[in-house]
Parts: structure tokens; C-alpha cells; sequence
């Protein structure tokens, strides 16, 4: 790898946590000008792309990524949240599982993970994985409105609208709400 050091990859993460996806992109592009031997940009733009909701983006990417490091544990984890977000739940609850493991007490591996096994039909488990993740993220919209949608479709109604409402997703309520008929 030339050229690219830690600095690199933690302002490419300021960016992308403020939302600026086309400028976290650019300056990726621009290392990779000059070290396209490093897995770590490759990773980073799938990450971009699963952020802006880009699946086949983001698998493109990380079959760059994997070729240049089949071990990479950041790339353990992309693969669990892309093959989640196709619905292949088997498949990506056991990379997130690895993740896990690697990466403990990280709210976002955790968020997939939960979400997971909810679809997997393990509500229990999904929930709980879900109250970890919110426990180490209280403010993160995106684990609320996975929390808040497991609990109100559990029964749960007052707490998963309360968690609707903190994360913005009224909207989610009304529509879950009209689907199980409460």
C-alpha cells in the first residue's frame, strides 16, 4: 500500500458520518489514483454505497476489496450488511456474527445483526441485539426505527411508537400500524 495512511481513512469516515457521501467519494477516488493496491478504499466506497442504498455498488466494490484482502474483518462486516440488505439472512447473520466478535460493542454491526435475526424469525434475540445496539448509540435514528418497528410488531406498540417518534419515522407508525390492523 502507498500513500494512504490512517488520516486518510479517518477524514474519509468525518465525511461520510456528516453525510457528504460525493465529497467522502472524491477524495477515496483520488487516493486510489495513487494506491490502488489498497483494500481499504475499496471497502470504504462500498460503505458510501450501501449509505446511499447502492447494493450493487457496494458488492462491486467489495469484490475489489476482497481480492486485495480476503481477511479483512471491515469487510467481514460489509458483506454481512450487503447480503442482509438482499434478504440472504443466513448468509449475513453469520458475518455479522464474526464481526462481531472481531469488532465487540459496535452499535452499527450490531444494528444489522439484530435486524437479522428478526427476519430469520428469532424476535427475542433480535430485540435484544437491537436494545445492545441502542444502549451504545442512544441517539442513532436508524437503530430506533429497527427497534421501534421489532417491538410495535411484537406487541409492544407504546414503546416502538415512542422509538418511531425519536427517530423521526411517525410515518413508519401509521403504515405498521395499518398493516396489523391496531
Amino acid at each position: 500500500m502507498t500513500g494512504v495512511n490512517n488520516q486518510n481513512i479517518t477524514e474519509i469516515e468525518d465525511l461520510k458520518s456528516q453525510g457528504k457521501y460525493r465529497e467522502a467519494r472524491e477524495l477515496v477516488q483520488k487516493l486510489l489514483f495513487h494506491s490502488s493496491d489498497d483494500y481499504r478504499l475499496y471497502e470504504e466506497l462500498a460503505d458510501i454505497a450501501l449509505s446511499e442504498g447502492n447494493i450493487s455498488d457496494a458488492e462491486s466494490m467489495m469484490a475489489f476489496a476482497q481480492k486485495l484482502n480476503p481477511e479483512s474483518s471491515t469487510g467481514l462486516y460489509l458483506r454481512g450488511y450487503i447480503a442482509v440488505s438482499k434478504g440472504q439472512f443466513q448468509d449475513g447473520v453469520g458475518l455479522l456474527e464474526e464481526a462481531n466478535k472481531l469488532f465487540q460493542n459496535n452499535a452499527e454491526i450490531l444494528r444489522n445483526l439484530g435486524w437479522g435475526y428478526l427476519m430469520l424469525g428469532n424476535t427475542g434475540k433480535g430485540i435484544l441485539i437491537l436494545r445492545r445496539a441502542l444502549n451504545l448509540a442512544p441517539d442513532d435514528a436508524l437503530i430506533m426505527e429497527d427497534l421501534g418497528v421489532a417491538l410495535l410488531s411484537n406487541g409492544d406498540v407504546a414503546t416502538g411508537e415512542d422509538l418511531l417518534r425519536r427517530a423521526g419515522r411517525e410515518d413508519r407508525i401509521r403504515e405498521l400500524k395499518s398493516i396489523m390492523r391496531i
